[in-house]
């Protein structure tokens, strides 16, 4: 853990009010309603506009705004000044490894496909082990603890989802890599199936316990519970749902935690003034520019290929496109990492 975060409350305050409180709530209520139709006997499937709501709301909620300070982000993060050569710095690292690719995408779906998935467990563990952080999870110094929790937590929504709906799964990944005239040909059995699940309940437990040796009681006690949490809500919650869901009100919440923890004489101060609502809102401000053009550039990216205008198409190509702006991202997000926890030289 960074020093900088260890002795930070008020950061502390900031993830718990913008990253916290409304994930838990959004993962109760989706959980719930899941346990609730399921033990109605429901077995119908969701009509398609339930199913794909929270990824189109993703387009503005969070999900893709949450990247969108990418050019501002690493000056703050370093504690500088944000200057053009910052900005043009970040634009060359999105322009050189989202254009690569971007490319890789049409000459190996597939390989680009697999990826995608492992740079979402990478990330999306990344995100939650700096929450776990900023809340004073002192437990996490040591590097197998701080490693089992990123590949548990990024796990949760990459891995259980396979586990509980393979086929759903199957349908959704297939669907990226036939926008380039290619099937996805993999499959994985009952056996199968249940070996991933006890191996990664395994790490789970293990993880865990051995964060408890050198825990924080509080903070460790949160862990174990957004653990098990995660865990059930990847198992009832169908799988487009529930990553749409935690993508949004999540993940990307947890980010945006971040940007305003960073953004000191800004959207912190506004925090500390005015509340969580017009900290987001100041922070939205400043994404708003480069999530209008992201979406212009999807618009034109589905025109240019012709996409067809069904639902499924419609998610597939922009899921590929978010993972052509999630390489860069995740490299941005890294040197984030490191600037805090070692300190970038003012």
């Amino acid at each position: 853990m960074s020093d900088r975060q260890a002795a930070d409350p008020e950061l502390a305050a900031i993830m718990r009010a913008v990253g916290c409180h409304p994930a838990w709530a959004a993962v109760a209520v989706v959980g719930l309603l899941a346990v609730a139709v399921a033990a109605l006997g429901v077995t119908s499937p969701l009509p398609a506009w339930v199913r794909y709501l929270p990824l189109a709301a993703s387009l503005l909620l969070f999900g893709l705004p949450h990247g969108a300070i990418d050019h501002l982000a690493p000056a703050r993060a370093a504690g500088r000044r944000t200057t053009p050569r910052w900005m043009v710095l970040v634009g060359v690292v999105y322009l050189l490894l989202g254009g690569g690719y971007a490319l890789l995408w049409t000459v190996a779906p597939v390989a680009s496909a697999v990826l995608f998935v492992a740079l979402t467990w990478f990330h999306w563990g990344q995100g939650d082990l700096y929450a776990l952080e900023a809340l004073g999870a002192d437990y996490l110094d040591g590097p197998g603890v701080r490693a089992g929790t990123l590949f548990v937590r990024g796990g949760l929504p990459m891995l259980v989802p396979l586990l509980a709906h393979p086929d759903r799964y199957r349908q959704v990944v297939d669907a990226w890599v036939s926008l380039f005239g290619r099937d996805l040909a993999f499959a994985i059995t009952v056996d199968g199936r249940l070996g991933l699940a006890v191996a990664f309940a395994t790490v789970t437990v293990a993880t865990l316990l051995a964060g408890y040796r050198r825990a924080n009681g509080r903070v460790w006690r949160r862990d174990v519970a957004e653990t098990v949490a995660l865990w059930l809500y990847f198992l009832v919650v169908p799988p487009l749902v529930a990553i749409g869901v935690y993508f949004c009100l999540w993940h990307s919440l947890r980010h945006l935690a971040r940007l305003i923890g960073i953004d000191r004489d800004g959207a912190r101060a506004t925090f500390s003034d005015r509340g969580a609502i017009a900290a987001l809102a100041r922070t939205g401000r400043e994404a708003a520019p480069l999530t209008g053009l992201s979406v212009v550039l999807l618009v034109g990216a589905g025109v240019a290929v012709g996409v067809e205008t069904a639902p499924g198409r419609l998610a597939a190509l922009y899921l590929v496109f978010i993972a052509v702006l999630t390489l860069p991202h995740v490299a941005v997000v890294t040197w984030m990492d490191r600037a805090e926890r070692h300190g970038v030289k003012q």
